[in-house]
């Protein structure tokens, strides 16, 4: 009979957590793709690449809300069995306090592993494809992007100026200036149309002049008709990886000092120490809060709803493990100031857990 009440109590809880878990996601994702738009609307690029991007940031967005999300669940799960005199059934088939606690922290373990998982390899993978669409992308939607009489610099060292557009699609008066690393070129031009086909997308210039200024040198010539080719311009997005989203073998690797053919294409310098410090350390010892935030809900279980100051209670514990959610994203940021601090931030949760149990078990053995 133990075994079934703990397999429903686990499955309430999963269910919750699961559907609260893809819903959330879905909510954040869906406001961060409105905000990738400006993929498509400023910077040109497709709606393929925008698509791809965006639901290879799905799975950063769980990485990210999955403590929170597993703190509602279990505060809700339990405070809900109370009302409803569910919690009770535990006692009555002799589940003590303690043994319901550990259980939920073994429960809470397996998750804190899925989230270093996520953490060290799922969102830093995903994240890099989706960099990679960018980086290996051309600008689709440039035609989109003209707009007359406005200067136009999305793409890398090209700026275009248009006066204005006819019924027809034709250009007028046209100015071009492309920057490179030892030349500039300007072209100006009296009319031109876009051909845009599978073979090849050009804007097709005709009678103007083409001022090319290499080093010193100035050459100028007037021509009668000459093609800008647009299907190789790359956007100015940001296509370096960051630290995010680079394979958690090659930043320690990096850490450690490890050299391999490999991993030669990042550049590991010793300004990106800290910031890789800092990285592993949210892979792979802040995921450690997770049985902290089941302890301190499993608090919840101390307090009946007949209680005096009941609700005030269990809002006070709310506060409490909201409180420590709220520790652990920031403490990590200075976590890497110093090595006096580094300790402090590894220590700081194994002695509040060891404080929390003891108190537990010293409460539970008085409720």
């Amino acid at each position: 009979m133990k075994k079934l009440i703990i397999r429903k109590f686990y499955k309430d809880l999963t269910i919750f957590f699961l559907v609260s878990l893809v819903l959330t996601g879905i909510i954040v994702w869906t406001i961060q793709a409105v905000n990738f738009f400006d993929f498509v609307t400023e910077d040109g690029h497709g709606l393929k690449i925008y698509f791809y991007y965006s639901v290879l940031n799905f799975p950063k967005i769980i990485h990210r809300i999955l403590p929170f999300i597993f703190f509602i669940s279990i505060f809700y799960i339990i405070i809900n069995s109370e009302l409803r005199n569910e919690i009770s059934i535990f006692w009555i088939y002799g589940i003590s306090k303690t043994e319901f606690l550990n259980r939920m922290l073994s429960f809470s373990i397996i998750l804190m592993i899925i989230q270093v998982i996520l953490g060290s390899y799922v969102s830093p993978l995903s994240k890099l494809k989706a960099r990679d669409y960018l980086k290996n992308s051309n600008v689709n939607f440039f035609t989109s992007l003209i707009k007359e009489g406005k200067f136009i610099n999305i793409t890398k060292g090209l700026t275009i100026f248009i006066d204005r557009k006819e019924i027809d699609g034709n250009f007028k008066d046209i100015f071009l200036e492309e920057v490179g690393k030892n030349n500039t070129k300007m072209i100006y031009a009296n009319e031109g149309r876009l051909i845009d086909n599978e073979f090849q997308k050009t804007l097709r210039l005709s009678k103007g002049r083409v001022i090319n200024i290499e080093d010193s040198a100035v050459n100028i010539f007037n021509f009668e008709q000459i093609d800008f080719n647009l299907k190789n311009l790359s956007s100015k997005t940001i296509t370096t990886p960051k630290i995010q989203e680079i394979d958690t073998k090659i930043l320690l690797s990096c850490f450690f000092k490890i050299e391999n053919e490999k991993f030669k294409s990042f550049k590991c310098t010793e300004n990106l120490i800290k910031e890789i410090k800092q990285e592993l350390i949210k892979r792979f010892y802040k995921p450690i809060y997770i049985p902290l935030i089941t302890l301190f809900c499993c608090y919840l279980l101390l307090f009946s709803k007949n209680q005096k100051n009941f609700k005030t209670k269990i809002n006070l514990i709310f506060l409490s493990v909201f409180l420590l959610q709220i520790f652990s994203e920031v403490s990590v940021r200075y976590s890497i100031v110093s090595i006096n601090s580094m300790y402090v931030y590894l220590i700081t949760p194994i002695l509040i857990f060891i404080c929390g149990y003891i108190i537990f078990m010293r409460l539970s053995r008085n409720a």
